[in-house]
Parts: C-alpha cells; sequence; structure tokens
C-alpha cells in the first residue's frame, strides 16, 4: 500500500489537480457544449415543446387538421356582443357569453364606466391598501353584500384570483378540503396552494360528501366544503340545504362558488341561496364573479366581517395586487343596481332557459343532468364527434362554446349554450334546429 506521500508526489509527478479531475468526469457525462460568449454548459437547456402541454395542444391541433377544421379558439370578435356578435365580419347567434342579463350592451354601464374614467383615470395603479382604495370599491363591496344578504365582501381582479387566494389564505397543512369533483380550476389551483390535504366527492353525490366527512373529519383542524351554486358544464346545482345540513354537523366551513348563479338563480337573481330558500348566512364564504352577469371584471368573496377582515389583510392576491379599475367597478356596480331595478331580465332568463330545454328534449338532444337554467350543454360524445358538430353549427352561424376532454370526460363532448334575457324564442328555436340537423350528420 502506498503512503500518502507517496500519493502526493503521483499527482505531483502525473500533474492532475482536482479541477482536473472533475473537468474530466464532467467531460465523460457529456459532449462539451458553450453558451453564448464561450461560457461552459454542464445541462443542456430543456425546450418548450417538450412540455407535456406543449404536446397537448399538438394533439389537439392535429385533429383539427386531420379533420380539415379551423380551430374553435381566440376567434377575435367585433363591437359589442349580446345575444349576437360580429365575428370576422359574420353576424352569428351568440351562445357563448355568459352575459345572462344582457347587460353588456347597457347604455347605463357605459355611461357610468365612462364617468369613472373622467373621475379616476384608467387605473389606480397600486394595491388598496396602500394607496389605491377609491369610494366605488367600498359602494360596490357594501352591495354586494346587501344583495347576497351577508355582512361584507371583498373585491379582487378576477374570480380565478378570488378562489385561489381565498382557500390558499384560510387553509393550511393540517386542515381539510372536501370539494365537488367538478369544482372549477381556480378552487383547484387554490386548493394546492393551501397544502392541506384534499378529497374529492362525486358530482353532488352527497352521501359521498357525509362519508368522506364522517370517516375524515376528527383527523384535521380546519375543514372547508366546496361546491358551486351552478356547474358551468352541467348546468345543474347541489341540494344546497342538504349541504348547509352536513357542514354544520361536522363542523366545517361551507364555500359556494356561484359564479354561474348571481342574476341567474332565484326569483330576483340573488343566486342559489334565494332559489333553494336557504337563509345566506348559513354559508360561510360566497365567492362570484363581476365578468358574467354583471357585464364587467373581477371577483368577490362575501361573508361575515371578520373573514372579509382577514382577507384585505393577509390575502396575497389582494394585498400584493392592484385594486380593480375604477371603470369596471363603476361597471359592476351599475350592473348591480339595474338587476335591482328590473328583476324582469331575471323572469326573462328563466323563460328562455325553460324554451331551450323544453325544445331540446323534444329534439331528442342529451343536456345531461341541466335544471334549464342559464346554461344548458348539448352532449356529443367523443372529442372528435363534438368538434365536428361545433364546426358544422358555426358554419350555419351558431356560436356556442365547445367544451372536450380534459374539460369534460373524454365521451362527454359538449356544445355549451350560455343563454341571454335577450334572446328570442326564435333564436332559441333556430338553435336547437341547427344543432339538432348537424348532429345527425356527425
Amino acid at each position: 500500500m502506498r503512503s500518502s506521500a507517496q500519493s502526493r508526489e503521483r499527482l505531483a509527478v502525473t500533474g492532475v489537480s482536482w479541477n482536473k479531475r472533475i473537468s474530466a468526469v464532467v467531460e465523460r457525462l457529456g459532449p462539451r457544449r458553450t453558451a453564448a460568449g464561450g461560457a461552459r454548459v454542464l445541462y443542456p437547456k430543456p425546450k418548450f415543446s417538450d412540455l407535456p402541454a406543449a404536446k397537448s395542444i399538438q394533439k389537439y391541433e392535429g385533429v383539427g387538421r386531420m379533420l380539415g377544421i379551423e380551430t374553435p379558439f381566440f376567434r377575435s370578435i367585433e363591437g359589442a356582443s349580446g345575444s349576437t356578435t360580429m365575428i370576422e365580419g359574420r353576424l352569428y347567434l351568440n351562445f357563448a357569453w355568459c352575459d345572462y342579463l344582457g347587460l353588456n350592451r347597457s347604455p347605463q354601464l357605459w355611461e357610468a364606466a365612462k364617468a369613472a374614467i373622467d373621475r379616476y383615470g384608467t387605473c389606480v395603479s397600486a394595491s388598496r391598501m396602500v394607496a389605491g382604495e377609491t369610494p366605488l370599491h367600498r359602494e360596490l363591496e357594501t352591495e354586494i353584500a346587501d344583495f347576497i344578504g351577508v355582512e361584507d365582501a371583498i373585491l379582487f381582479v378576477s374570480g380565478h384570483a378570488a378562489n385561489v387566494s381565498t382557500i390558499g389564505t384560510l387553509m393550511s397543512e393540517g386542515d381539510l378540503i372536501v370539494h365537488d369533483e367538478f369544482v372549477h380550476n381556480s378552487a383547484v389551483i387554490g386548493i394546492r396552494l393551501s397544502r392541506a390535504t384534499a378529497r374529492s366527492f362525486h358530482h353532488n353525490d352527497l352521501d359521498d360528501l357525509e362519508a368522506i366527512l364522517r370517516e375524515h373529519r376528527a383527523a384535521y383542524r380546519n375543514v372547508l366544503v366546496i361546491v358551486e351554486g351552478l356547474y358551468s358544464t352541467e348546468g345543474d346545482l347541489p341540494d344546497l340545504a342538504r349541504v348547509v345540513e352536513i357542514k354544520d354537523r361536522y363542523g366545517a366551513w361551507l364555500m359556494v362558488d356561484d359564479a354561474h348563479g348571481l342574476g341567474v338563480l332565484g326569483k330576483t337573481g340573488r343566486g342559489i341561496a334565494e332559489h333553494c330558500g336557504v337563509d345566506p348566512r348559513k354559508v360561510d364564504i360566497w365567492m362570484g364573479t363581476l365578468s358574467k352577469t354583471l357585464a364587467s371584471c373581477g371577483g368577490y368573496i362575501a361573508g361575515e366581517r371578520t373573514l372579509i377582515d382577514i382577507l384585505k389583510h393577509t390575502a396575497p392576491g389582494f394585498v400584493f395586487s392592484v385594486g380593480l379599475l375604477p371603470m369596471m367597478t363603476a361597471a359592476a356596480l351599475a350592473g348591480l343596481r339595474l338587476i335591482r331595478a328590473e328583476p324582469e331580465r331575471v323572469a326573462r332568463l328563466h323563460a328562455n332557459g325553460e324554451l331551450f330545454l323544453r325544445a331540446a328534449r323534444a329534439a331528442g338532444l342529451d343536456t345531461g343532468n341541466s335544471g334549464g337554467y342559464g346554461m344548458l350543454p348539448v352532449i356529443a360524445g367523443n372529442v372528435i364527434r363534438s368538434i365536428q358538430l361545433w364546426h358544422r353549427v358555426f358554419a350555419r352561424g351558431l356560436n356556442p362554446s365547445l367544451i372536450v376532454y380534459p374539460g369534460v370526460p373524454m365521451k362527454a363532448g359538449r356544445l355549451r349554450f350560455f343563454l341571454t334575457s335577450e334572446h328570442t324564442s326564435e333564436e332559441i328555436e333556430r338553435a336547437i334546429t341547427v344543432t339538432k340537423e348537424e348532429l345527425a350528420q356527425c
């Protein structure tokens, strides 16, 4: 065995330093690469094209090319849309917008937005906590809370931000979130960020919800149950009274995403609580958006004042975000006041929903479990058939929304028809007739 002195002598003789040894190892790991400027590159830069998302997009584009169909996504509209819309110079019957009460073309909302620009400019340019607060923000928050029937509300720049920030702020490790399997992506992302344990229950299966709580509730500190008021892909709703009963029994908070329920459900459009005859104060967290019925942009959380205070001081999507734009706030405020002043809009929407559901069923179209509210699906089947159907009805002047996997199960692709109070019975009947005729050709 060589002595340490002999080893040192051998290294000196060969002239191999430790740095050279390391370099030799790196050389063996792969070919020599240099970046711009001659810097040594130890690892190859990954390609965005190798990401699963890129491959998924390529797959769907390939299906479109195979069928000779242009993509149904990212088509530009021209002008203010409502029950009709102009796309690439052609007028379509519009069933792709969530403008449930036809407020997007309302002069009252336009005037309110313009007046806000004249007074405040186009941006508040800061977090509301720091310097971006305006009287409009508190006016809208107060009126949203009053309309729903709870103590207070907080505005976010989007509905997605409202869900993500609220769930991520309130829940953490050691907590449990139990949610309907069809809740919106924003709730799913909020759940992931919270690091709470998550369990989903089968869609609208409240026996499954209770079974999960019965088995797991005792092991967790705080528990949050999340459902939607009106599910945007199914057009159905939960038994809210029973959900409240279950969450009370197991000591859980209840969050209801009523983004599609506001202005749609209930005699005066106050949402699922009014529709089901449930005291809105029995729901701990109400979530909604300003971008659907209220024809603006933004999101909100409503509930007891302590909840709102917590979010205003700690929710990242509020504290570290610019405040809602003045013109968007003013437009939503005008929209909310218009709903109160013109309840007949809600009545017309209800009548249109009933007409569409009745006519679709009579035509043999599959509307799933839809209750005939503001959004009704027509289920076509697999991805290819759904894309073909959308292309065919679009060519005949209809503009519904296309939903395929992974938004819905693989064999449950569909067209979504969003109704407004301003659609005429003739427009609805034409939509049914065209869809039936084209589905038979797919």
